[in-house]
C-alpha cells in the first residue's frame, strides 16, 4: 500500500527561501515540501487504500442517460478495478507492457488508467483527435501491445496502421463494451493475481508515457514515474487545502472536462481519487454541452485554462450588450476588478482592503452580473486551478471580484503538470505563484526557466533500450521557457526561448505577452507575432466565432460574407484598438505595426494547433507565407 497521510489540519504557508544573484536579483527560490514523500507503493494502491477507509464515500460520479449523475463508492471503484485488471491479466498482458488509452475525458478513462495499473502495466495516452500518423508514431515508439479506444473511428484510424505496429496486439473498443468483456474474461483469475503484480510496483516504477505534443519535430516519451505523481499530488492537495478538503458543508468536488491525454488533466484526476474528492469526466468541450454538465454536476472547483475562463467572460459581456446593457456590465467588471486588487492587497499587507464604498458596489453588482458568472460554472464554483497559459492580471483580478479564487499554475508534461502555483491568501496577479512545495525554481543567466524537485521526470524514453534516458543537469531540467523571480520569489513566465523574436535592428522581441493580451479580446481566437529578421513587428489574428457572430447581430452584418468582412472598417478599428491596448505593454520597437486577419481559424486539425493548444509557428508561417510577406509590402 501507499504511504497514508495525515489530512486533519490544514498546513501552514511556508515561505519561500530566496538565493541571489551578484547583482543582489532573486536567482533561485525553493519551499520545503508539505507531505513527506511516498517510500512504497504506487498509484495503483489509491482505490484499494480508499476502499479500506472510506468505502461509502463517494470518489466519483457518472453521468446518465436522463441527465443525472450517479455517485460511484470508494468501494465500488475499487471493486471494478479489481475485475478489469484481472481482465487484462487473462488476456496475457505481463508486468511492465504498455497499453495506450485513446479517447475523450470518460469515466472509462479513469477507470482503464487505474485497473491498468493494478495489473502492473504502463499506460500511454494518445489525444482522440491524433491523426493515424501521430497515433502509429506513439504506439511504435511506446511499444504499446494493447490500444483501447473509444469510438469506430478511432478503431479504424488504428486499424489501419497495424500492419507496420507489430507488438500491437489488442484492438479495444469502449463503446462496444470492452470493458464488461475484460470483467467476465477476468472472473477466474484470483484477487491474489492483481494483488501480486500490484506488490512489484513501487515509486520509482515508470506509470506512464506521456508524450510531448511538440510543436515541431516529432513528440517524445516523458516517462512518469509513481512516484513523480505522489510528490505532484500529495503536495498540492496540502497546499490549496480549501480546494481538495471542502471546509463547507458540501463535499470538494469537481468536473474534469480537459483532456486525460495532457498530463494537467490527469494529474487532477489522480488528485482527486488520492484526496477522496468527487471527479465528474465531462467528454464535450462544446459551450452547450459543458454549460449542461457544469449545471448539473455542480462543481465545488475547476481545472480550467483561460480559454475557458475568457470564454464565460466574453459571453456575459455579449449577453449584456444583446440587452442593452454593456455598460452596466463593464461597470460591474471594473468593480470586481478593482475589489480582487485590494483583496490581493490586504493579503499582502500593503492596503487596507475593500473600503466601504467598493463592498456595497460589489453588493450592487452581485445579483445582476457576478451570480450569472458563477451560474455559467455551474453555480457552486469557488475555486478554479488555471493553467496551460498565462490568464492575465486583468481576468484574474475579475474572477476574484465575482468570487471565484484562481490559483494560476506554470508547470509542463516533464514535470508531472505543476511546478509552481498561486498560494492560498497570497495571490499576486499576473504571476504563476511560488514553487510547489518540495520543489526549487532558478533563472539561468539567459532568462531560462529551470526546475528540480519530486515530480520532475528523469528522462524521455527510448524505444531501442526500453527504458528511460537521464537528461536533467545536476537534477535540474531546463524547461525552454523565459521568466523572471521578483523580490518575494513569484515566478513570471515571459516567453518561450525558441521563440524570441530578433528584428533586424537587433531587437529582441517576445511575442506571449503581446499574444496572450489580444486572445482575451472577445473577437479574437488566436494571434501569432511575426517580425524576426524583419524591421518591424507585425501580427496575424484569427476571429473568434462566437464573437464574431454577436458583433455582426449587433453591427447588423450577418450576411457580409467572411472574406469581405475580413477587411471591414469597423472590423479593423475594433482590433485596432486591441493592438493599441496590448502595445501599452512593450516599448514602441517591439510593438505591432500592422497586422492581417485571417479568414480561417489556427486548429488542431489544420495542423496549426498543437493538442494543448499551443501555435505551431514553422506551420502557420509556412502556410501563410503570401499574407506575412503582404505585411511588409505594404
Amino acid at each position: 500500500m501507499s504511504t497514508p497521510r495525515d489530512t486533519s489540519t490544514a498546513p501552514v504557508l511556508v515561505e519561500p527561501t530566496k538565493v541571489r544573484a551578484a547583482d543582489g536579483s532573486v536567482q533561485q527560490v525553493s519551499v520545503p515540501a508539505l507531505a513527506p514523500p511516498v517510500r512504497r507503493g504506487s498509484l495503483a494502491e489509491i482505490p484499494f487504500d480508499n476502499a479500506r477507509e472510506a468505502p461509502a464515500d463517494a470518489v466519483l460520479s457518472r453521468k446518465q442517460p436522463d441527465g443525472s449523475w450517479q455517485d460511484v463508492t470508494a468501494a465500488d471503484f475499487a471493486g471494478e478495478v479489481l475485475a478489469v485488471a484481472k481482465g487484462l491479466i487473462a488476456e496475457g498482458l505481463r508486468g511492465g507492457d504498455r497499453i495506450a488509452i485513446m479517447a475523450r475525458t470518460t469515466y472509462e478513462w479513469t477507470l482503464l488508467d487505474f485497473a491498468a495499473w493494478a495489473a502492473g502495466l504502463v499506460t500511454v495516452p494518445i489525444y482522440p483527435t491524433s491523426s493515424a500518423f501521430q497515433a502509429r508514431w506513439i504506439l511504435q515508439d511506446s511499444g504499446a501491445v494493447a490500444c483501447a479506444v473509444e469510438t469506430a473511428e478511432q478503431s479504424r484510424v488504428i486499424s489501419q496502421e497495424r500492419k507496420q505496429l507489430g507488438d500491437l496486439t489488442h484492438l479495444w473498443q469502449f463503446d462496444t463494451g470492452v470493458l464488461g468483456r475484460l470483467r467476465k474474461l477476468g472472473r477466474d483469475v484470483p484477487d491474489d493475481a492483481v494483488a501480486a503484480r500490484r506488490a512489484t510496483l513501487e515509486p520509482g516504477t515508470p506509470a506512464t508515457l506521456i508524450y510531448t505534443s511538440g510543436t515541431t519535430g516529432r513528440p517524445k516519451g516523458c516517462v512518469l514515474t509513481h512516484g513523480n505523481f505522489f510528490a505532484e499530488v500529495d503536495n498540492a492537495v496540502e497546499l490549496l487545502h480549501p480546494v481538495f478538503k471542502s471546509v463547507s458543508k458540501s463535499p470538494a468536488s469537481t468536473l474534469l472536462f480537459l483532456p486525460l491525454s495532457h498530463v494537467f488533466g490527469r494529474m487532477v484526476a489522480i488528485g482527486c481519487l488520492r484526496a477522496r474528492v468527487r471527479l465528474g469526466h465531462a467528454p464535450s468541450i462544446r459551450t452547450e454541452d459543458l454549460l449542461t454538465d457544469l449545471a448539473g454536476f455542480k462543481p465545488s472547483f475547476l481545472l480550467a485554462i483561460p480559454y475557458v475562463l475568457e470564454k464565460v467572460y466574453n459571453t456575459g459581456r455579449a449577453t449584456a450588450e444583446k440587452m442593452g446593457r454593456a455598460s452596466s456590465f463593464d461597470r460591474a467588471a471594473r468593480i470586481a476588478q478593482r475589489y480582487g486588487q485590494a483583496v490581493e492587497a490586504a493579503e499582502h499587507g500593503t492596503g487596507p482592503g475593500p473600503g466601504l464604498g467598493l463592498r456595497a458596489a460589489r453588493a450592487v453588482y452581485d445579483p445582476l452580473v457576478y451570480r450569472r458568472i458563477r451560474a455559467a460554472l455551474g453555480g457552486e464554483v469557488r475555486y478554479a486551478i488555471c493553467g496551460g497559459s498565462p490568464l492575465g492580471s486583468r481576468l484574474a483580478a475579475f474572477y476574484a471580484g465575482v468570487g471565484i479564487e484562481i490559483f494560476e499554475g506554470y508547470g509542463l508534461t516533464e514535470t508531472t503538470a505543476a511546478a509552481t502555483v498561486t498560494p492560498p491568501l497570497r495571490p499576486r496577479l499576473g504571476t504563476v505563484g511560488w514553487p510547489l512545495p518540495g520543489t526549487a525554481v532558478r533563472i539561468a543567466q539567459d532568462g531560462e526557466v529551470l526546475l528540480s524537485g519530486g515530480q520532475v521526470f528523469q528522462g524521455y524514453w527510448d524505444a531501442e533500450r526500453g527504458e528511460a534516458v537521464p537528461t536533467l543537469d545536476g537534477g535540474w531540467f531546463a524547461t525552454g521557457d523565459l521568466g523572471a523571480l521578483d523580490e518575494d520569489g513569484y515566478l513570471t513566465i515571459t516567453g518561450r526561448k525558441k521563440d524570441i523574436i530578433i528584428t533586424s535592428g537587433g531587437k529582441n522581441v517576445t511575442p506571449a505577452p503581446l499574444e496572450d493580451w489580444l486572445r482575451a479580446h472577445p473577437l479574437v481566437s488566436q494571434c501569432m507575432v511575426v517580425g524576426d529578421n524583419r524591421s518591424f513587428v507585425t501580427a496575424l489574428i484569427t476571429l473568434e466565432p462566437d464573437g464574431l457572430s454577436h458583433w455582426r447581430r449587433m453591427k447588423k452584418k450577418e450576411d457580409v460574407p467572411l472574406r469581405e468582412l475580413i477587411h471591414d472598417e469597423e472590423l479593423r478599428t475594433a482590433l485596432q484598438r486591441a493592438v493599441d491596448e496590448a502595445n501599452r505593454l512593450v516599448s514602441r520597437a517591439e510593438s505591432i505595426r500592422k497586422f492581417t486577419v485571417l479568414p480561417v481559424d489556427f486548429t488542431e486539425e489544420g495542423g496549426h494547433l498543437t493538442p494543448s493548444l499551443k501555435l505551431k509557428r514553422d506551420a502557420i508561417a509556412r502556410d501563410f507565407e503570401a499574407e506575412i510577406e503582404e505585411l511588409y509590402r505594404k
